[in-house]
Protein backbone atom coordinates (compact mmCIF):
# COMPACT_ATOMS: atom_id res chain seq x y z
CA UNK A 1 0.00 0.00 0.00
CA UNK A 2 2.84 2.39 0.82
CA UNK A 3 4.03 1.79 -2.72
CA UNK A 4 0.98 2.87 -4.07
CA UNK A 5 0.99 5.88 -2.41
CA UNK A 6 4.47 7.06 -3.23
CA UNK A 7 3.81 6.18 -6.69
CA UNK A 8 1.12 8.46 -7.17
CA UNK A 9 2.04 10.93 -4.22
CA UNK A 10 -0.19 10.61 -2.05
CA UNK A 11 1.96 10.24 0.76
CA UNK A 12 3.15 13.08 2.59
CA UNK A 13 6.93 13.53 2.45
CA UNK A 14 8.89 13.01 5.27
CA UNK A 15 10.08 16.15 7.60
CA UNK A 16 13.38 16.10 6.11
CA UNK A 17 11.81 16.32 2.40
CA UNK A 18 9.29 19.39 3.61
CA UNK A 19 10.27 22.61 1.17
CA UNK A 20 12.32 24.87 3.36
CA UNK A 21 11.08 28.55 3.46
CA UNK A 22 13.63 30.80 2.09
CA UNK A 23 16.38 32.58 4.24
CA UNK A 24 15.09 35.40 5.53
CA UNK A 25 17.09 39.37 4.53
CA UNK A 26 19.42 39.84 7.18
CA UNK A 27 18.24 42.69 9.07
CA UNK A 28 19.99 46.19 8.44
CA UNK A 29 22.92 47.64 11.34
CA UNK A 30 22.85 50.46 12.57
CA UNK A 31 25.25 51.94 10.39
CA UNK A 32 23.68 50.91 7.54
CA UNK A 33 19.94 52.30 8.42
CA UNK A 34 21.79 55.35 9.31
CA UNK A 35 23.32 55.38 5.63
CA UNK A 36 19.87 54.36 4.01
CA UNK A 37 18.07 57.05 5.78
CA UNK A 38 20.50 59.91 4.73
CA UNK A 39 20.49 58.73 1.95
CA UNK A 40 16.73 59.20 1.30
CA UNK A 41 16.59 62.42 3.41
CA UNK A 42 19.62 63.53 0.42
CA UNK A 43 16.92 62.43 -2.39
CA UNK A 44 13.93 64.58 -0.98
CA UNK A 45 16.26 67.48 -0.21
CA UNK A 46 17.43 67.60 -3.88
CA UNK A 47 14.20 66.76 -5.26
CA UNK A 48 12.55 70.38 -3.93
CA UNK A 49 15.59 72.44 -4.86
CA UNK A 50 14.46 70.84 -8.26
CA UNK A 51 11.19 71.74 -7.86
CA UNK A 52 11.98 74.88 -7.32
CA UNK A 53 13.56 75.54 -10.47
CA UNK A 54 11.34 73.36 -13.11
CA UNK A 55 8.46 70.56 -13.74
CA UNK A 56 10.82 67.67 -11.89
CA UNK A 57 10.09 64.07 -14.24
CA UNK A 58 9.02 61.93 -11.58
CA UNK A 59 10.66 59.17 -12.91
CA UNK A 60 14.76 59.43 -13.14
CA UNK A 61 16.78 57.81 -15.96
CA UNK A 62 19.04 55.05 -15.03
CA UNK A 63 20.10 51.15 -15.19
CA UNK A 64 18.85 47.90 -14.67
CA UNK A 65 22.22 46.96 -13.47
CA UNK A 66 24.79 49.63 -11.98
CA UNK A 67 27.74 50.37 -14.45
CA UNK A 68 29.69 49.85 -11.20
CA UNK A 69 29.12 46.32 -11.10
CA UNK A 70 30.03 45.91 -14.54
CA UNK A 71 33.37 47.34 -14.57
CA UNK A 72 32.34 51.04 -14.89
CA UNK A 73 33.02 53.81 -13.10
CA UNK A 74 31.96 54.06 -9.14
CA UNK A 75 29.54 56.79 -7.76
CA UNK A 76 29.48 56.53 -4.10
CA UNK A 77 26.41 53.58 -4.51
CA UNK A 78 25.35 51.80 -7.01
CA UNK A 79 22.69 53.82 -7.42
CA UNK A 80 23.36 55.63 -10.98
CA UNK A 81 20.68 57.86 -11.52
CA UNK A 82 19.67 61.49 -13.89
CA UNK A 83 17.31 63.70 -13.10
CA UNK A 84 14.76 65.29 -15.62
CA UNK A 85 13.93 69.06 -14.90
CA UNK A 86 11.28 70.56 -17.78
CA UNK A 87 11.54 74.71 -17.77
CA UNK A 88 9.84 76.87 -19.69
CA UNK A 89 12.23 77.30 -22.54
CA UNK A 90 15.24 74.69 -21.53
CA UNK A 91 15.59 71.46 -20.05
CA UNK A 92 17.75 70.18 -17.51
CA UNK A 93 19.50 67.03 -16.73
CA UNK A 94 21.04 66.18 -13.68
CA UNK A 95 22.81 63.46 -12.11
CA UNK A 96 21.38 61.76 -9.15
CA UNK A 97 23.61 59.72 -7.09
CA UNK A 98 27.23 61.51 -7.16
CA UNK A 99 25.85 63.03 -3.78
CA UNK A 100 24.90 59.73 -2.40
CA UNK A 101 26.18 58.64 1.20
CA UNK A 102 29.23 56.26 0.44
CA UNK A 103 28.41 52.23 0.63
CA UNK A 104 30.01 50.43 3.58
CA UNK A 105 31.46 53.97 5.09
CA UNK A 106 30.37 55.05 8.28
CA UNK A 107 30.42 58.77 9.69
CA UNK A 108 31.10 60.30 5.67
CA UNK A 109 29.14 62.97 4.08
CA UNK A 110 27.25 63.17 0.95
CA UNK A 111 29.64 61.27 -1.46
CA UNK A 112 31.63 63.38 -3.84
CA UNK A 113 29.38 66.64 -2.02
CA UNK A 114 28.21 67.66 -5.89
CA UNK A 115 25.87 66.48 -8.50
CA UNK A 116 26.47 67.70 -11.98
CA UNK A 117 23.95 69.07 -14.74
CA UNK A 118 23.11 70.35 -17.83
CA UNK A 119 21.02 72.56 -19.70
CA UNK A 120 19.55 72.96 -22.72
CA UNK A 121 16.44 74.21 -25.16
CA UNK A 122 17.84 71.89 -28.08
CA UNK A 123 16.65 68.68 -27.57
CA UNK A 124 14.90 65.89 -30.09
CA UNK A 125 10.89 65.92 -30.46
CA UNK A 126 10.79 62.54 -29.10
CA UNK A 127 12.51 64.09 -25.24
CA UNK A 128 9.66 67.15 -25.28
CA UNK A 129 7.04 65.00 -24.40
CA UNK A 130 6.09 65.22 -20.57
CA UNK A 131 5.65 62.51 -19.03
CA UNK A 132 7.92 60.07 -20.65
CA UNK A 133 11.79 60.27 -19.69
CA UNK A 134 13.68 57.21 -21.94
CA UNK A 135 14.11 59.32 -25.07
CA UNK A 136 16.80 61.28 -23.14
CA UNK A 137 19.17 58.54 -22.92
CA UNK A 138 19.65 58.60 -26.97
CA UNK A 139 20.78 62.06 -26.59
CA UNK A 140 23.72 64.11 -27.05
CA UNK A 141 23.09 66.05 -23.42
CA UNK A 142 22.59 62.65 -21.57
CA UNK A 143 26.62 61.77 -23.25
CA UNK A 144 27.97 64.63 -22.10
CA UNK A 145 26.66 64.39 -18.65
CA UNK A 146 27.48 60.81 -18.21
CA UNK A 147 31.09 61.02 -19.96
CA UNK A 148 31.64 63.88 -17.18
CA UNK A 149 30.48 62.45 -14.31
CA UNK A 150 32.63 59.19 -15.08
CA UNK A 151 35.31 61.31 -15.30
CA UNK A 152 34.44 62.60 -11.60
CA UNK A 153 33.56 59.38 -10.25
CA UNK A 154 37.06 58.25 -11.64
CA UNK A 155 39.21 61.13 -10.41
CA UNK A 156 36.84 61.01 -6.56
CA UNK A 157 35.38 63.80 -7.08
CA UNK A 158 36.58 67.41 -7.73
CA UNK A 159 35.78 69.35 -5.22
CA UNK A 160 38.92 70.38 -4.01
CA UNK A 161 39.83 71.73 -8.13
CA UNK A 162 36.55 73.47 -8.09
CA UNK A 163 37.49 75.03 -4.70
CA UNK A 164 41.42 75.79 -6.25
CA UNK A 165 40.11 77.10 -9.66
CA UNK A 166 36.58 77.91 -9.31
CA UNK A 167 35.63 76.71 -13.13
CA UNK A 168 37.40 73.47 -14.89
CA UNK A 169 37.71 72.61 -18.41
CA UNK A 170 37.34 69.06 -19.60
CA UNK A 171 37.67 67.45 -23.32
CA UNK A 172 35.82 64.81 -24.24
CA UNK A 173 37.36 62.73 -27.04
CA UNK A 174 35.96 60.84 -29.92
CA UNK A 175 33.03 62.26 -30.16
CA UNK A 176 32.61 60.75 -33.53
CA UNK A 177 32.37 57.68 -31.92
CA UNK A 178 29.13 58.77 -30.04
CA UNK A 179 26.26 58.03 -32.09
CA UNK A 180 24.72 60.75 -30.13
CA UNK A 181 27.02 63.48 -29.71
CA UNK A 182 28.75 62.73 -33.22
CA UNK A 183 24.95 62.85 -35.13
CA UNK A 184 23.32 65.89 -33.11
CA UNK A 185 26.04 68.23 -32.54
CA UNK A 186 26.90 71.27 -35.12
CA UNK A 187 30.16 70.60 -36.74
CA UNK A 188 31.39 73.82 -34.93
CA UNK A 189 31.65 72.17 -31.55
CA UNK A 190 33.81 69.66 -32.79
CA UNK A 191 37.38 70.12 -32.96
CA UNK A 192 39.85 68.84 -35.32
CA UNK A 193 40.80 66.41 -33.21
CA UNK A 194 37.53 65.26 -32.72
CA UNK A 195 37.43 66.55 -29.23
CA UNK A 196 34.52 68.37 -27.23
CA UNK A 197 35.09 71.06 -24.88
CA UNK A 198 32.90 71.69 -21.82
CA UNK A 199 33.36 74.21 -19.02
CA UNK A 200 32.29 72.41 -15.17
CA UNK A 201 31.69 75.10 -12.76
CA UNK A 202 30.30 78.01 -14.52
CA UNK A 203 28.75 80.06 -15.65
CA UNK A 204 27.05 80.31 -12.31
CA UNK A 205 23.27 79.78 -13.37
CA UNK A 206 20.00 81.41 -12.66
CA UNK A 207 18.89 79.01 -9.42
CA UNK A 208 20.62 78.77 -6.48
CA UNK A 209 23.17 75.98 -6.49
CA UNK A 210 24.35 75.56 -3.06
CA UNK A 211 22.67 72.96 -0.55
CA UNK A 212 23.99 73.50 2.86
CA UNK A 213 21.46 71.63 4.54
CA UNK A 214 22.24 68.12 3.09
CA UNK A 215 21.95 65.57 5.57
CA UNK A 216 25.42 65.02 5.96
CA UNK A 217 27.27 67.57 4.65
CA UNK A 218 26.86 70.34 1.73
CA UNK A 219 26.20 69.71 -1.64
CA UNK A 220 26.85 71.91 -4.79
CA UNK A 221 24.92 71.46 -7.97
CA UNK A 222 27.59 72.11 -10.55
CA UNK A 223 26.81 73.07 -14.50
CA UNK A 224 28.28 71.43 -17.36
CA UNK A 225 28.61 73.89 -20.50
CA UNK A 226 29.51 73.39 -24.16
CA UNK A 227 32.08 75.43 -25.55
CA UNK A 228 32.78 75.78 -29.15
CA UNK A 229 35.70 74.54 -31.07
CA UNK A 230 36.83 77.81 -31.33
CA UNK A 231 36.40 78.35 -27.81
CA UNK A 232 38.24 75.09 -26.64
CA UNK A 233 41.56 76.03 -28.97
CA UNK A 234 41.12 79.53 -26.98
CA UNK A 235 40.93 77.70 -23.43
CA UNK A 236 44.35 75.18 -24.31
CA UNK A 237 46.23 78.08 -25.67
CA UNK A 238 45.18 80.40 -22.35
CA UNK A 239 44.83 78.43 -19.75
CA UNK A 240 43.18 79.32 -16.74
CA UNK A 241 43.45 83.11 -17.62
CA UNK A 242 41.48 82.27 -20.81
CA UNK A 243 39.43 79.81 -18.85
CA UNK A 244 37.72 82.84 -17.02
CA UNK A 245 37.62 85.07 -19.40
CA UNK A 246 35.20 82.78 -21.73
CA UNK A 247 33.26 82.07 -18.55
CA UNK A 248 32.56 86.21 -18.46
CA UNK A 249 32.41 86.34 -22.55
CA UNK A 250 29.33 83.79 -22.46
CA UNK A 251 27.86 85.55 -19.27
CA UNK A 252 28.32 89.20 -21.35
CA UNK A 253 26.36 87.27 -24.29
CA UNK A 254 23.50 86.43 -22.29
CA UNK A 255 24.41 82.67 -23.12
CA UNK A 256 25.38 81.91 -19.72
CA UNK A 257 25.76 78.13 -18.74
CA UNK A 258 22.90 77.51 -20.71
CA UNK A 259 24.18 75.18 -23.74
CA UNK A 260 22.54 76.37 -27.37
CA UNK A 261 23.55 74.36 -30.34
CA UNK A 262 22.90 77.26 -32.54
CA UNK A 263 25.22 79.88 -30.59
CA UNK A 264 28.02 81.32 -32.78
CA UNK A 265 31.68 81.14 -30.71
CA UNK A 266 32.24 84.21 -28.53
CA UNK A 267 35.87 84.50 -28.84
Amino acid sequence: MDFFKKLFGLQRPKAAEQPTAPAPEPAMTAAEAANQAAREAGCARLDRHWQSVGEVEQDVLGYMISPSLMGGPHWPSTRQAYRVVRRVNSIVLATDGLSDPFDDVEGGGNGFELELFIESPDFPEAARTPGDVSPFMRTWAFDVVRTVASTVADAGGIGHQLERYGVLSLELPGVSQSPCMGDELPAHFISADDCLGVLVGGPAPDFATHLADMPLSPVTLVPVVLMTAAELDYVRAGGGQARNDLVQRLQAAGHGHVSKLKRESVV
